[in-house]
């Protein structure tokens, strides 16, 4: 599988940041076979025609549409270049950590690393518009930058980043606060790093030092879903991931998370969905994911 590498030379900026023109290069980053890539991606669309497949979901591009992509998401598009019309903002995590000196930045943003809610937004034209004409100011100043270059790209980023995490939110209609504590947000980062090697939450309140009755209550209040819940999503997507883009079987995969015995790892999936592995394998293959 091709993985997409952000190269700054190859971009020709200074930051760990880009626009592009999506138009223009539609085919070098909307590719039809499974592929992935190192970096945060939004996709703009002011014209849309097709679809793509994130994970396990299949996402319709439609005109006025918003797409987040985290890295290293697999992905497959069926998009018509032709009648396409968007930007793309790019970013890894290393510029946002170096810009506001907050590593669970990209973390505390709803869109990125979502394992329940699709990863899109429906907006409106002017809204796009007003998108658009953001990331042209930051186009900008990556191309011809200054002094104060690293400045006004930080507020313009920062302001985009949480407008859209506001809308996202609303549209999908998520508690939406600041968690003081941290401690909801290092746990969804945390999952990211561990989640083969580490399935039980006592793991994850030692690495974060803090007792489980401390994280769940942290989870609740960010998520309104417990600790145990947010980690069975974000391991069933892992697992689907598993199933649908590697060729192990099922006692490799179980043995890969951890599983003592694969029947271990086909209950908690039939648990959780309802389906059999191969019923959901089948299910997918005939577009019903």
């Amino acid at each position: 599988m091709k993985t997409i590498k952000f190269n700054k030379t190859e971009c020709g900026v200074d930051f760990l940041i880009n626009v592009i023109d999506g138009s223009q290069l539609a085919y070098k980053y909307l590719l039809p076979k499974v592929h992935n890539a190192d970096y945060f991606e939004i996709l703009i669309f002011r014209k849309g025609n097709g679809h793509i497949l994130i994970g396990h979901k299949t996402i319709k591009v439609q005109d006025n549409t918003i797409l987040f992509i985290s890295p290293f998401q697999h992905k497959r598009w069926n998009v018509d270049y032709a009648q396409l019309d968007f930007t793309i903002l790019i970013f890894q995590e290393d510029f946002l950590n170096e810009f506001f000196t907050d590593k669970l930045f990209t973390s505390r943003l709803l869109y990125f690393y979502q394992y329940d809610n699709s990863t899109f937004l429906q907006s409106n034209t002017g809204q796009i518009q007003s998108i658009c004409n953001i990331l042209q100011e930051i186009k900008s100043e990556l191309v011809t930058p200054h002094l104060d270059s690293a400045h006004i790209i930080r507020s313009l980023i920062y302001y985009l980043l949480q407008r859209l995490n506001r809308e996202y939110a609303k549209a999908h209609r998520l508690p939406f606060q600041i968690d003081t504590t941290n401690h909801a947000y290092a746990f969804k980062k945390l999952m990211e790093l561990h989640i083969k090697e580490k399935q039980r939450i006592h793991e994850y309140c030692e690495l974060l030092g803090i007792s489980r009755i401390t994280l769940n209550k942290a989870v609740k209040k960010q998520f309104n879903l417990t600790a145990t819940e947010l980690l069975k999503q974000r391991l069933l997507t892992e697992i689907k991931n598993e199933l649908i883009y590697s060729e192990k079987t099922i006692s490799e995969i179980a043995y890969e998370f951890g599983y003592s015995e694969p029947n271990h790892l086909m209950r908690f999936f039939k648990n959780q969905t309802g389906m059999t592995s191969s019923e959901f394998l089948a299910d997918y293959q005939n577009g019903s994911n």
